[in-house]
């Protein structure tokens, strides 16, 4: 093999290294979805002269902060369950209040007053929570299924 070829491919060597390495190192420093953990849902069912409560709680992380959560509560048999929610289904739901947690992380919560008359006329059965977390550099998460209940 020729000098110049040798040199030709020990620059292409190099440069493809470069690039991947460059490529490898950008990829690092995107910032991923916002992760949730630590997730529970309360439903407590009305009773004789007093409301119930539906409650749910959740932990986000995001390396850029967290813009939003929205919440639905939606009845397994229910059109969701033969179409899956998109991030599009859960633009316009209620949003839950987050506080900070420490770090990139915040405690949100969403609750709900429960009539009787709520429950007479809703799917009884399982129930679940759905969660669409929105980091503030546009990065999403969508959990169909965050939390479970059940609806006497």
């Amino acid at each position: 093999m020729s000098r110049r070829i040798a040199l030709s491919v020990m620059a292409g060597v190099v440069l493809l290294g470069g690039a991947g390495a460059f490529a490898l190192a950008y990829a690092g420093d995107q910032d991923p979805a916002p992760v949730l953990s630590h997730s529970t849902v309360r439903y407590t069912a009305p009773g004789a002269g007093h409301k119930g409560s539906l409650s749910f709680t959740t932990e986000v992380t995001a390396p850029s902060g967290v813009q939003s959560l929205k919440v639905l509560a939606w009845p397994e048999r229910s059109e969701f369950a033969g179409k899956p929610l998109t991030a599009k289904d859960m633009a316009s739901v209620e949003s839950a209040t987050c506080t900070p947690a420490g770090g990139r992380t915040v405690r949100c919560g969403y609750g709900e007053a429960v009539s009787a008359a709520d429950v007479a006329s809703s799917a009884h059965g399982t129930w679940h929570i759905a969660v669409l977390a929105t980091a503030r550099d546009g990065h999403t998460t969508l959990d169909t299924e965050a939390a479970d209940f059940t609806l006497a």
